[in-house]
């Protein structure tokens, strides 16, 4: 079997998983299902894990036998700012650690439509000045998202820039949610094999995230739309079968008119965060393992 027939393999068995359950109705039914999918595989038994309370968020630090604990991969969950959590994703934080060779911290940012922008981000500042308390050199700290999360990311990085601070290492985005405005063609192209992300599902999400009286082009919501010069270097992993795969490539083209180091990858096949499901994914794995060589390239 070639390595692209084994991806089809994999990713039709993952999609047949996502479609054994009705698309549930209610802010409860939803994060429950995201967990639940999430958590379709375990955590693996040699990872070390504790709650920790950051400021004014809870997280979780996780540890993989042999990680630089002088070295932080900080990781903001997707679930389109209403759903996900530390739970969903943690089979992909603590094997992105693994991969990465560095303590992980995941945070349990507070989610809409009970707390709408800007809470998410100012659970992001807290958890980054948490880090800085803790002595962790903004130089030996990586952000990284999946979906909102990576939206997360970016925010952080222009709020750090805006108030003169050190900015991390780099960032790694998975299926980053960039344009609110839900400008993307993808969002048209690919609604028919996207098993997760659809354009009435966004739009439901983006309302109960966003003030009604903002503007979804205000780059503080959809971080499209920055002026990224001077960003630290930045990874954006995409999956060719989803809805948000133009909001990943006109990151990178948007990025890149910065002079900015960026790197796009778009993997055949893939789904919307599909590493979360790495645990039964070949290219899941390989995209830690890309992701990873990555994040070492740029904090030595």
């Amino acid at each position: 079997m070639t390595a692209d027939e084994q991806a089809l393999k994999e990713i039709a068995s993952l999609r047949e998983m996502l479609a054994s359950a009705p698309r549930p109705v209610g802010w409860d039914n939803r994060r429950a299902r995201l967990d639940e999918v999430g958590t379709f595989w375990p955590v693996a038994d040699d990872i070390a894990y504790e709650s920790v309370e950051c400021g004014a968020v809870s997280g979780e630090w996780s540890i993989a036998p042999g990680s630089d604990p002088a070295k932080v991969l900080l990781y903001f969950h997707g679930g389109v700012y209403c759903s996900g959590s530390i739970k969903s994703h943690r089979r992909l934080v603590t094997e992105a650690g693994r991969n990465a060779g560095m303590r992980t911290l995941a945070i349990d940012y507070r989610r809409a439509p009970e707390h709408p922008f800007p809470a998410q981000h100012e659970d992001a500042l807290s958890a980054w000045s948490f880090l800085i308390r803790q002595g962790i050199e903004p130089k030996h700290i990586a952000l990284g998202g999946d979906s909102a999360g990576g939206n997360l990311a970016l925010s952080l990085v222009n709020r750090l820039q805006e108030a003169g601070k050190p900015l991390p290492a780099c960032a790694w985005l998975v299926s980053p949610w960039t344009d609110l405005t839900m400008s993307g063609s993808s969002l048209a192209v690919k609604e028919a094999i996207d098993p997760i992300i659809h354009a009435a599902y966004l739009e439901e999400l983006a309302s109960a995230y966003v003030p009604a009286a903002m503007d979804r082009s205000d780059p503080l919501i959809s971080p499209l739309f920055l002026n990224f010069n001077g960003f630290p270097p930045i990874l954006i992993q995409v999956g060719s079968a989803e809805a948000l795969l133009s909001d990943a490539t006109r990151l990178a083209e948007a990025v890149g008119m910065a002079d900015v180091d960026v790197r796009l990858e778009v993997w055949p096949h893939m789904i919307h965060a599909w590493p979360v499901w790495n645990a039964g994914l070949e290219d899941g794995r390989k995209a830690l393992v890309s992701a990873a060589a990555f994040i070492n390239s740029v904090m030595r």
